[in-house]
């Protein structure tokens, strides 16, 4: 038996179990979310009890010390000498990795190296990285890549139509990113199904801060909206997604803005907190919906036709859908905006969709008729399991 914590670092958050391997029974699980914001939350869960903590989350850093030092204060090890192995996930592997890998300088240093295509991302999973280096100098790494699942994609999905040197020369394509999420959902979905993956098509939305959905045929990836970096593809809590390229060189004119400010513009200023004026989540814009702010419900009217402009897009591309999962913090948790999602969707696609099962918060559960056209379910993420998985097979645990 083997102790392997997976560590999970979004835009905002650090998710986290440590599991005893290869049994995967968990031992402990949490999260720190909204982190950078003025006032963060963190949850350790200890024998089926939840401990919560309101406090200022500066960074990842500050999380990852909060983990530490609540495993030792709730005792779910005696010392941090007892954890064998880590797994991390990482958003960008760009060209460099199609899977999981143990963790040496030459990663770090491409890791490092691809930060520019994932700037909320990559720099947070090194910062967790090196603080749980620094904590457990003698165990094993390994880094499992987001990028990995969508290696599937063939030319036509994965190209920008821009010049073909920009992909031959400086590898400008679509990489994607929550693939460990999307691979995860998509097979639980068939197992709930009782169903073999390889017959079905399946459309998986992540949505959470960061956001994407994705197409998956036969179990593996044919489309994602995610492009290059995690900037592309649906709003997200606070980036812009997909817009008309010229409102790039048009507004750095019009601010006297440099490249790299127009990058905050997009990646930390954008999404539901630029369109909102109120915050970059979701739970904040629906208490503002539900106090009649107009800008709170043009934002959810907004999220609501680019996610489903992007299912619709899918469900041609495939010739058909048989499920759509949702999943994430927004996927699972919200079924207000979920059940909005939904509503649109349901006269394109023949949804019957049972609304009082849609009521759901954070657990497995059908929220479709018998007689849906396409079966939808609400799947909780475990990225960590995949995550904890690799590494044990990686490492020879």
């Amino acid at each position: 038996m083997s102790k392997v914590i997976s560590v999970n670092a979004g835009s905002s958050s650090l998710k986290f179990q440590l599991f005893d391997m290869p049994s995967e029974t968990v031992l402990t699980s949490g999260q720190a979310e909204r982190i950078g914001l003025d006032e963060g939350i963190f949850t350790i869960k200890v024998n089926g009890e939840k401990f919560v903590k309101n406090l200022p989350i500066k960074d990842h850093k500050v999380a990852v010390n909060l983990l530490l030092e609540a495993l030792i204060e709730h005792k779910i090890v005696n010392s941090l000498d007892e954890i064998d192995a880590a797994g991390h996930r990482i958003v960008q592997g760009g060209s460099y990795f199609d899977s999981s890998v143990k963790v040496d300088d030459d990663v770090v240093s491409k890791v490092e190296e691809l930060c520019e295509l994932a700037p909320l991302h990559n720099p947070a999973h090194l910062v967790c990285y090196n603080a749980f280096k620094e904590a457990l100098p003698n165990i094993g790494h390994v880094f499992v890549f987001d990028t990995a699942f969508h290696q599937t994609m063939t030319a036509e999905s994965y190209l920008f139509p821009v010049p073909y040197e920009w992909y031959t020369d400086y590898k400008i394509r679509r990489y994607g990113a929550h693939g460990t999420s999307h691979q995860y959902v998509s097979q639980r979905c068939a197992q709930l199904m009782n169903r073999d993956i390889k017959d079905m098509n399946i459309i998986t939305c992540h949505l959470g801060n960061g956001a994407s959905i994705t197409a998956v045929k036969g179990g593996k990836c044919v489309n994602t909206s995610m492009g290059l970096t995690p900037l592309g593809g649906i709003m997200m809590g606070t980036r812009s997604g997909d817009i008309d390229p010229t409102v790039v060189f048009y507004m750095m004119k019009k601010l006297g803005c440099t490249p790299d400010e127009m990058d905050v513009y997009l990646n930390k200023k954008s999404g539901m907190l630029g369109v909102s004026g109120i915050s970059s989540d979701a739970r904040d814009i629906e208490d503002a919906v539900k106090a009649g702010n107009e800008r709170a419900i043009l934002t959810q009217e907004l999220y609501v036709n680019r996610v489903i402009n992007v299912i619709g897009g899918y469900v041609m591309q495939m010739g058909s859908v048989d499920a759509i999962v949702f999943t994430a913090g927004l996927g699972e948790n919200d079924a207000n905006l979920r059940g909005k999602i939904l509503k649109a969707l349901t006269s394109g696609l023949g949804l019957s969709i049972d609304y009082e099962a849609n009521n759901v918060r954070g657990k497995e559960n059908c929220v479709s008729n018998d007689d849906s056209k396409v079966v939808v379910w609400v799947i909780p993420t475990n990225e960590e399991v995949v995550i904890a998985r690799d590494t044990v097979r990686i490492l020879g645990l």
